[in-house]
């Protein structure tokens, strides 16, 4: 496991939340996703997010641009 603190922390938008700071990246290995530590602006709560939730936010100097919001995937349960 490796934690790497974000110095300094980089604006994200989080799928179904907000916005808010990353302010490290949890790396378990090659068998998970990055968990990206992020304090939100709203309520200043703080959420380890897996990586295919987080996007960077938009930044016209860097020619990214705002993008649709994007929902997060649902997983179906089979029953069995």
């Amino acid at each position: 496991m490796a934690l790497t603190q974000l110095a300094p922390p980089l604006p994200m938008h989080v799928v179904d939340r907000g916005s808010g700071y990353a302010v490290a990246v949890i790396d378990y290995g090659q068998e998970f996703d990055l968990l990206w530590v992020v304090a939100m602006d709203d309520g200043g709560e703080i959420w380890c997010v897996p990586n295919p939730q987080v996007r960077m936010q938009a930044n016209w100097s860097m020619g990214r641009h705002k993008t649709l919001p994007v929902k997060s995937p649902k997983i179906a349960v089979v029953p069995g």
